[in-house]
């Protein structure tokens, strides 16, 4: 897939929120836990379950997501 500068804002507005329920869908389908998600989120982000939470509760884009990175 080519990616275009539209590919790269659509994603950067997409919501935090939106996309995690996905992720969680995901791993239960794995056979995991949405805690092992928040533990992975965590170790390749650095944001705690607090920090990841507070961006959901806010519905934090990933531009946001991506800032409170840094």
């Amino acid at each position: 897939m080519k990616e275009s500068a539209a590919h790269h804002e659509r994603v950067a507005r997409m919501t935090f929120a939106a996309v995690y329920p996905m992720y969680v869908e995901k791993v239960l389908k794995k056979g995991r836990t949405e805690k092992e998600l928040q533990q992975v989120i965590q170790w390749l982000t650095g944001l705690d379950i607090k920090k990841q939470r507070d961006l959901i509760a806010k519905k934090a884009s990933f531009e946001v997501f991506s800032d409170s990175l840094r």
